[in-house]
């Protein structure tokens, strides 16, 4: 049942919050035994593409003339010789040849953009890490707020990409106002999410828009760690 046309999902001006159960799934181009959803795209407004791709076994994503981040949510997923699990990632640059592929079973956030130069830096490589393997910090030293930096801070990259996991009753010490977009994937757990004036009960699974300049505020409720993964678009 649809509960009567009743869905938290919201569209604004300056933000969506896109939650499972408006989810419309669809094959991009490239794809083969495989769907995306589709979270956000220039037709919103974006500057950026943002989906989570779901793959059946023997599945493949061609490359891409973009720029394309990828989170291992689910299952195992090769890169040209590299097998990638949960919470491992890559970022392929622009025509990067290396298809995506799974023997079985998997899904990942995908994020594309088009890539900004910066001269004199060329563009950079292929990166494939982990995040067990980047250094936990404390947002503004607050011991129950961890961040995770999966790429380097390093002006060939024009973005960023990062998860945070907050401990239950942690919060944004601030409403944050600012030029960057964002584009939020909730991994686990749940809260309270501020975008503009309006404020939404969020849980694993949501995915959030941020337009630059919107209010955004974010405090995690519940027993278990509120965690979600960020991107948004930096150094340029």
């Amino acid at each position: 049942m649809n509960s009567l046309g009743f869905t938290r999902s919201a569209h604004r001006a300056d933000h969506i919050l896109h939650t499972p159960d408006t989810f419309v799934r669809a094959p991009l181009p490239g794809m083969k035994n495989a769907t995306a959803i589709v979270h956000v795209a220039p037709a919103a407004g974006a500057k950026f593409t943002q989906y989570t791709a779901e793959f059946s076994a023997n599945g493949e994503l061609a490359p891409s003339s973009q720029s394309r981040f990828l989170y291992v949510l689910e299952g195992e997923i090769r890169i040209g010789d590299r097998t990638l699990v949960p919470g491992d990632y890559a970022y392929l640059p622009p025509a990067q040849p290396a298809t995506i592929y799974t023997a079985q079973p998997a899904r990942a956030a995908v994020i594309e953009k088009s890539y900004i130069d910066l001269p004199p830096h060329e563009t950079p490589g292929a990166l494939i890490a982990s995040e067990s393997a980047a250094p936990a910090t404390h947002l503004m030293d607050d011991p129950w707020l961890e961040v995770r930096t999966l790429i380097p801070n390093d002006p060939r990259f024009d973005l960023a990409v990062n998860t945070m996991t907050y401990q239950p009753g942690a919060a944004l010490p601030m409403v944050e106002i600012h030029v960057m977009e964002h584009g939020l994937l909730m991994l686990s757990g749940g809260g309270i999410y501020r975008l503009g004036d309006s404020w939404y009960p969020v849980t694993a699974g949501d995915f959030i828009w941020m337009a630059p300049y919107c209010p955004q505020w974010f405090g995690a409720l519940g027993k278990t760690p509120a965690k979600y993964l960020i991107y948004k678009d930096w150094n340029r």
